[in-house]
């Protein structure tokens, strides 16, 4: 009774004035446990919710999730695979596993706080330090921090970059389920060094963003059969039309992108209304299907 009536109300409200809906961050942020749907991820990385998520489990015999005060450890099944797969690979690669960052909440959609995306349990972060152990406490895990793997002017790698971690965001990459892989500049600029023609299809999967110098963020490709997941647009094929993105645009990240955000340019102000964050969302943002989901037992 009380599902239903969280429904009728959250249909209701899409309704109502944007200024009189609740922000959907607050909404599914509430939710300690997933839908008891199948699994399915909706509408896009940034603007959608999912059903039916699977636990990351706490600890495995090559993985420990991270934070886990955050309940950020779910994720759409074929997410949960891949990083049981990834994990099993950083054990043959001579680490003892790894450690699992955000993946998302138990019913995705906005956060609370922290991510734009993560909001269909197709995003997934993955430590930069390689595990020393692998049962820490679940206080270990909120203290511990990871590494950063570049330098701080962000134009190279550091110390901390090791052959392993290459291998492993190689290994990462080349899977079929992957759309794209986000890490700092300075990551790609290092990998690209070594790039062979055959490593194209992999490498150009990997993207350079800011502020991913800790940890190396996965995105997944829509799941077969997930109708309503939107495949990104411009997909990672289409946008690096089969290079491996070891050209003059990866040289714009290390010098025009990073100076700009030293000493940010005035910009002029573009008219019209501003657009929305994920963290200002109300449900009337998200596609309707993110209300049974919020509503499920």
């Amino acid at each position: 009774m009380i599902r239903f009536a969280l429904l009728v109300a959250t249909l209701a409200g899409l309704a109502l004035p944007v200024s009189a809906q609740q922000l959907a961050r607050n909404l599914f942020g509430a939710q300690p446990a997933p839908s008891a749907q199948a699994p399915a991820a909706i509408g896009s990385y940034a603007k959608g919710c999912a059903a039916g998520l699977q636990a990351m489990p706490e600890s495995g015999p090559t993985w420990q999730a991270m934070r886990l005060s955050r309940n950020r450890n779910w994720g759409h099944p074929e997410m949960i695979g891949y990083l049981v797969d990834l994990s099993q690979t950083a054990r043959k690669l001579g680490w003892a596993g790894l450690y699992i960052g955000d993946i998302s909440q138990p019913r995705g959609g906005p956060m609370t706080g922290g991510h734009n995306s993560h909001q269909m349990g197709l995003d997934a972060d993955i430590w930069m330090l390689p595990p020393q152990r692998l049962n820490l406490t679940r206080q270990e895990r909120e203290n511990l921090s990871s590494i950063s793997v570049r330098t701080e002017d962000q134009t190279r790698v550091n110390g901390n970059w090791t052959p392993q971690h290459q291998a492993l965001l190689a290994s990462a990459a080349a899977d079929p389920r992957v759309d794209r892989i986000f890490v700092a500049a300075a990551v790609k600029v290092e990998m690209c060094k070594t790039a062979r023609p055959r490593d194209a299809k992999w490498l150009q999967k990997i993207r350079p963003i800011y502020g991913h110098n800790t940890h190396f963020h996965v995105r997944l490709k829509c799941p077969r059969g997930d109708r309503l997941c939107e495949t990104q647009t411009p997909t990672v094929d289409e946008l690096s039309k089969g290079d491996d993105g070891c050209d003059e645009s990866l040289q714009w990240w290390v010098t025009t992108y990073l100076e700009e955000l030293r000493n940010p340019p005035k910009r002029p102000k573009v008219p019209g209304p501003r657009a929305k964050t994920p963290r200002e969302f109300t449900m009337a943002d998200l596609p309707s299907q993110c209300a049974a989901v919020l509503a499920s037992d």
